[in-house]
Formats: structure tokens, sequence, C-alpha cells
């Protein structure tokens, strides 16, 4: 007797067998859309701040590159790795540290899924697996800017008052697993991160009265 149980993951993939390779290269763009709509999840912990994946991706990337200049070595693969760390969140959506004690997702899939026809998948899968199995240097810098831009962002709110937030500092920070993961954290975490506005004008700057119309 034939099986009549719907199997989502295999409709996945069959329904769009026959699209274009640009329409797929379309379908994986406005995939990507997705995670601006994808809120990064811990903040519902936490209490205050909040953030999508994408632009969580687009800092981690950044800081990626930072390390790799830092660590010596081309910065072009830790970025791709960046940003494909969390593309399958477009699908699965993001799973917090609490999320994770219960549920499970499968990310390989969802990025097979997610490349499949668009020609991207001899470049993307063999970065995703590269970053999940973290052995290489590239891999183990991008891990560390994960958590970086995580690190980041609970300065400012410990700053702003959650003091909930030097709790989960503390916890990042012993995730960190490179030299140059350690020393940048050391930097941001010491650092006020109003300094890069407040303190490049002279002081006189923001006591002046704004100009009469």
């Amino acid at each position: 007797m034939k099986d009549e149980t719907p199997c989502p993951k295999c409709d996945a993939v069959e329904n769009l067998a026959g699209r274009s390779q640009m329409t797929r290269l379309a379908d994986f763009l406005f995939e990507a859309g997705m995670l601006r709509k994808t809120p990064r999840s811990g903040y519902q912990f936490l209490g205050s701040g909040a953030e999508n994946v994408a632009e969580h991706s687009f800092r981690t990337a950044l800081i990626g590159m930072v390390l790799a200049r830092m660590a010596g070595i081309a910065p072009e693969r830790v970025v791709m790795l960046c940003l494909v760390h969390d593309f399958h969140e477009a699908r699965t959506g993001d799973f917090n540290y609490v999320n994770r004690i219960y549920n499970t997702s499968n990310g390989t899939l969802a990025m097979q899924h997610a490349t499949g026809g668009t020609g991207l998948e001899d470049l993307l899968l063999p970065l995703w697996e590269e970053q999940e199995d973290g052995e290489t240097q590239e891999a183990l810098l991008a891990k560390d800017a994960d958590q970086l831009d995580l690190i980041a962002n609970l300065v400012e709110e410990n700053a702003l008052g959650n003091k909930y937030a030097a709790k989960w500092l503390e916890a990042a920070v012993q995730r960190l697993r490179t030299d140059e993961g350690k020393q940048l954290a050391g930097a941001i975490t010491s650092t006020d991160h109003t300094d890069w506005w407040f303190k490049g004008p002279d002081p006189a700057w923001w006591a002046r009265k704004a100009p009469e119309k």
C-alpha cells in the first residue's frame, strides 16, 4: 500500500525542480530577505534589545573581516562563512540557548533546499559544512565573530541599565576560541559604546545652541 503521508521535505525540492536557474536565484534572494523579518530570539529572555538575523549577520561579517586581518589571513573566506552561518534561519527560525534544550533543527537540509537549483550549491554548502564543523582557522574566527556581535550588543544593553546583560557577557566571552577573538573582546568590553560619536567633535560642539532660522 502506498504511503500517503505528506512529505513537505520532499515537496520543498520536487515542487521547485522545474524552475530555471535564474528563477531559483531570484528565489534565493527573496529568501535572504526573510532574514530581515526573522528576529533573534534570545533578547526575549534578556528583556531588552532587539535585532533580526540580517542585522546580526551584517556586523558578524564585518567582525570576521577584522579578525582575519588581525590573524594575518585573507578575510574573504571568513566573511563568506559569517554571511552563510545563519542563512538557514530563514527557514528554521532562530533557536536561542533555552530553545535548544528542547528543540532541534536541520540546518543542513534547509541549506540544501535553499540552494537547490541555484548553481550556488558548490559554493555555499561547503562553507556551511566548514563553519558547522568549526575546525579550520577561518571557521573558528567566524564563530568568534558570531559571539563578538552578541558581546557588543550586550555591552550596550549593560550600559543602558540591564543588569542581566553582565551575566550574559560573562558566558559569551567564555565561548571565544581564538586569541584574536579574545583580544578584540577585551577592547569591546572596555570601550564605551558611545565614544565613537560623542568624543569625536570638540566638546564645545555639544554645548552650542541650535542655529537660529
